[in-house]
C-alpha cells in the first residue's frame, strides 16, 4: 500500500460541489454513491481498481487518486483496459504492464498477452473494483474485460464490485442482431444487440445471471447503483462531467452514431479516423459523393440527413495513428443529426451498405472483420444480394424482442 493522506475525503468533494454545482446535478455516478454511502465495504481489503481516465467523481478527481489519498485504505494493483489508465493510448495498441506515473501503482495490462487476470495479477487482492465508462454498443471492448474480470474474481474468490456509470446514448433503444455464438470474440463476448440498452452494472447483473460467463453461481458481485438515473436520459442530460471514453470517442455525437457506422471499419471505406469527426462521415476516393447523399437522402431515414463532402484523414497520434487513405482525399457523406430521439444508426448502416454495394460492386470490398462486428454470417450474404434494407433490419426483430424481455429482471432504473 502507498498511503497518502494528501487532502481529507470531505474536503475534497466539498470542494467539487461547489466548483461543479453539483446542487443541480441530476444524476450521481456510482462512483460518487460508493463515496459516500459504501466505503466501509473496503475495510480491511486489499483493493483492484479497473479504471481508466473516465473513472471520475462529479469533482473531477479520478477514482484512483481520491482512494489512494484516504489513510488505512490498501490499493494493491491498477488494471488497464483498452487505452490503458489514463485513456492516452489509441484504439487496438496492445500494452504491457507498467507503473502508473502519477501514483507509483503496479498497473497490470488487460489489452495485451492476457485480456483476463492472471492468478499472479490477482494473488495480491481481495476486491476487485470496476469503474469505467461504456457507450452501449457491444463491441466496445470495456464489457468484454469487465466479464473476464468477473469470471477471473470467481475463480479466485475475489469481490467483484462493479461503480455503474450511465448509458450514454440512453438505456431504452435496441438496435441490431444478436450474435452468434461462432462469431464471439472480445468485441462480442455476450448474445445481446449490438446496441443493448443497458448500464455495465445492469449487464454485469445479466451476465451473472444469464451465466454467460464461467463460474457465475459463484462469484460475489456487488453493483453501486447510481442516483437520479432514468432510462431515456443520454449522457449530457445527467449533469455529469464528460470525459471521452476513447481517442475516437469526443462527444455525445460521437457515441450516437457508432453503433452502426462503427461497422464501416469491415470496409475499404474510411469511418471518418483521422478527422475531428469519427464516426460521423465516411469516404473513399471512389466514391460520387453527391449521388451517394442523394441516394441515402431519398430513404428518408428518422433523425438524419446526409450532406456530400470531401475530406482528408491525416495522423493523428493519440486518436489515428493509422487510418485509411491517409493524406488523400476522400468522397463521401457527412451525417448530420436532426434528431438524435429517432436516430437509428444501426438502420442508417444497413442502408449505407446496400447504398455502396448498388453503386459501386466492383470497388467495394467486405472485409474479414464483419462477422466479428455485426455478429452473424447471414449478413455478407444479403449485402451481396442487394436484399431490400427493410427485409435485412426485420430479421433482426425477433430477436431484439427476446434480448428485451430477458433484461427486464436485470434493469435497475426506470
Amino acid at each position: 500500500m502507498k498511503s497518502k493522506k494528501i487532502i481529507p475525503l470531505f474536503v475534497i468533494c466539498l470542494f467539487g460541489c461547489v466548483l461543479f454545482g453539483m446542487d443541480n446535478q441530476k444524476v450521481k455516478s456510482g462512483l460518487d454513491v460508493f463515496l459516500v454511502e459504501h466505503l466501509s465495504m473496503l475495510e480491511g481489503k486489499r483493493v483492484g481498481i479497473i479504471t481508466n481516465q473516465t473513472g471520475i467523481a462529479s469533482s473531477g478527481e479520478h477514482i484512483v487518486d481520491i482512494l489512494s489519498s484516504i489513510e488505512d485504505l490498501s490499493i494493491s494493483a491498477l488494471y488497464a483496459p483498452e487505452h490503458g489508465i489514463r485513456g492516452d493510448l489509441p484504439d487496438v495498441t496492445k500494452m504491457i504492464s507498467y507503473v502508473d506515473k502519477r501514483t507509483g501503482y503496479q498497473v497490470w495490462s488487460l489489452y495485451g498477452d492476457h485480456l483476463k487476470p492472471t492468478q499472479e495479477m490477482l494473488e495480491d487482492v481481495d476486491v476487485l473494483i470496476y469503474d469505467t465508462q461504456d457507450v452501449g454498443a457491444r463491441f466496445y471492448t470495456f464489457i468484454s474485460t469487465m466479464g473476464l474480470a468477473m469470471e477471473a474474481a470467481s475463480e479466485q474468490g475475489k469481490q467483484f464490485i462493479v461503480l455503474d456509470r450511465p448509458n450514454p446514448i440512453n438505456g431504452v433503444t435496441i438496435e441490431g442482431p444478436i450474435i452468434e455464438e461462432r462469431h464471439f470474440s472480445f468485441v462480442g463476448q455476450y448474445p445481446i444487440p449490438v446496441r443493448y440498452g443497458m448500464t455495465p452494472g445492469e449487464l454485469a447483473w445479466m451476465i451473472k445471471g444469464e451465466k454467460w460467463m464461467k463460474g457465475m453461481d459463484e462469484l460475489d458481485l456487488k453493483v453501486i447503483p447510481m442516483q437520479g438515473w432514468q432510462r431515456t436520459m443520454w449522457y449530457d442530460q445527467t449533469g455529469l462531467p464528460w470525459t471521452r471514453p476513447s481517442p475516437n470517442i469526443p462527444s455525445i455525437l460521437t457515441a450516437a452514431v457508432y453503433p452502426g457506422l462503427c461497422l464501416v471499419e469491415a470496409l475499404n471505406v474510411s469511418e471518418g479516423r483521422g478527422t475531428m469527426r469519427p464516426f460521423e462521415q465516411i469516404g473513399a476516393p471512389w466514391i460520387d459523393s453527391h449521388k451517394l447523399a442523394e441516394t441515402m437522402n431519398f430513404y428518408r431515414l428518422p433523425g438524419v440527413y446526409f450532406k456530400p463532402i470531401t475530406y482528408t484523414p491525416v495522423t493523428l497520434p493519440q486518436a489515428a495513428p493509422w487510418n485509411k487513405y491517409r493524406d488523400q482525399d476522400v468522397n463521401g457523406l457527412s451525417l448530420i443529426i436532426t434528431d438524435r430521439e429517432k436516430l437509428r444508426p444501426l438502420q442508417v448502416m444497413v442502408h449505407l451498405f446496400v447504398a455502396l454495394k448498388k453503386h459501386y460492386p466492383k470497388e467495394l470490398e467486405l472485409r474479414d472483420n464483419l462477422e466479428r462486428l455485426i455478429g452473424i454470417s447471414s449478413f455478407r450474404r444479403s449485402i451481396g444480394e442487394l436484399r431490400a434494407p427493410e427485409e435485412i433490419l426485420a430479421e433482426w426483430e425477433p430477436g431484439i424482442r427476446s434480448f428485451n424481455k430477458a433484461r427486464q429482471k436485470y434493469l435497475l432504473y426506470k
